[in-house]
């Protein structure tokens, strides 16, 4: 999967790792790809219920030594 854009949000707590994806999200062009590392637990719900509302779509989520990787498609 091609990301156009990577976003490391490890370390940031809630509600921080949605807000840094909101303002790279509305950089980026419809149909691109954002690929978020975060290490809160709390972000895999949170940017799960985000992308819904917000029309776009989660492409694939993975976790890997405590870190979740998303891949978010824009709407």
């Amino acid at each position: 999967m091609e990301a156009v854009k990577f976003l490391d949000a490890k370390g940031l707590a809630c509600p921080m790792p949605i807000v840094r994806v909101k303002k790279v999200i509305n950089e980026m062009e419809s149909g691109q790809i954002l690929e978020v590392h975060a290490t809160d637990k709390g972000s895999k719900s949170d940017l799960t219920a985000w992308t819904k509302s917000g029309g776009h779509e989660l492409l694939k989520i993975d976790e890997e030594n405590g870190v979740f990787k998303f891949w978010i498609k824009k709407a």
